[in-house]
């Protein structure tokens, strides 16, 4: 009696959430150390790993190495009821939710643009109903849930949210620390269905290199069932053999990887190219009215057959070797798009 209370009290709070025991077996079923090219398309992939009702998260962090292309992937396949955990998750969770994919969401930091200002679209669709927010934390927070699942525990202690109403909308739990005699925060382990990281360079089997900022990648692709791999370039596997101290996400993690040059446009990949603010300036002007959205989504996404047919539609090479200028400082940094009115 008392296990079916406890199992049904913590199914009830919490979303992510699983006993770390079914997830080892899950890893044994399905996760493999044979090395096996995994090279596929980005249909292919999206298709085999993104289902309705998943519980979703992406690399990067805020608007930099994110993966747009895989974005407007499921946005075509039309995948809907998606659950997202918003930790360091901006512009790619925002089109998700603008078009109607995504219903549900964890939040820390991702209603917002930085400097751009707040995702009306976002706001429009929790005003409205259609997207529900089920839990708040910190950014420290979520990032520490993900650390759990990656260490296979159901838990990660802090002291963070003591004392702030934040602790009461997080899914945590407050016990005694046995050594202190204090209190302590459990944060609950996040163990995504999908994790979908865009990194600059990958091998065929699923090895990951990122340069400068790794943000929670690491801790996310060792935490989801599913990790899809966008990258830069494929390379060949002596990249990562003569320099193995540069692997950041090891190919036993990674169910699929898609070469996709260009994929986090119109936003940053550091070293290789910069924002985009004149395509960064359609979007926020179109999404200023749910009609403005509909167009964006049509014109760019629903309206693009593939990611290079997008990426034409947005000017082509002449735009994108201008990007890589900007981000190299061969050329002026543009005027930062921002909200009119």
């Amino acid at each position: 009696m008392s296990q079916t209370i406890i199992k049904e009290e913590v199914s009830s709070k919490l979303y992510g959430w699983e006993h770390p025991d079914k997830i080892r077996e899950f890893r044994g079923e399905n996760k493999s150390f044979a090395k096996k090219d995994k090279r596929t398309t980005l249909k292919e992939a999206v298709s085999r790993g993104v289902k309705e009702g998943d519980y979703i998260v992406f690399g990067g962090m805020g608007s930099v190495r994110n993966p747009i292309a895989a974005v407007h992937e499921i946005i075509r396949q039309k995948t809907g009821d998606l659950t997202i955990g918003t930790k360091g998750s901006q512009h790619d969770w925002q089109l998700l939710a603008a078009a109607g994919n995504i219903t549900k969401a964890e939040v820390s930091y991702g209603f917002a643009d930085e400097v751009r200002g707040l995702s009306l679209p976002t706001r429009r669709a929790v005003e409205s109903g259609r997207l529900k927010v089920l839990s708040e934390t910190t950014n420290a927070g979520f990032q520490w849930r993900f650390t759990a699942a990656m260490k296979g525990l159901s838990f990660y202690p802090t002291r963070s949210s003591l004392g702030t109403d934040t602790l009461h909308y997080s899914g945590s739990k407050t016990i005694i620390d046995p050594f202190t005699n204090e209190p302590v925060e459990l944060l609950p382990a996040c163990y995504p269905d999908v994790a979908i990281i865009h990194v600059h360079r990958a091998d065929k089997y699923g090895n990951c290199q990122i340069d400068g900022n790794i943000a929670e990648d690491v801790e996310l692709a060792h935490a989801a069932k599913f990790v899809l791999v966008t990258a830069e370039e494929i390379v060949h596997d002596e990249v990562f053999t003569s320099r193995p101290d540069l692997t950041k996400i090891p190919y036993f993690v990674v169910d699929a990887v898609v070469e996709v040059p260009y994929g986090s446009h119109p936003n940053q990949v550091p070293t290789l190219y910069s924002f985009d603010e004149d395509h960064w300036q359609i979007w926020l002007d179109a999404s200023v009215s749910e009609d403005g959205v509909k167009e964006y989504l049509q014109e760019y996404v629903y309206g693009s057959k593939d990611h290079y047919h997008y990426l034409e539609k947005i000017g082509g090479v002449r735009v994108l070797k201008q990007l890589e200028k900007i981000e190299n400082k061969l050329a002026p940094y543009p005027k930062v798009a921002r909200r009119r009115g």
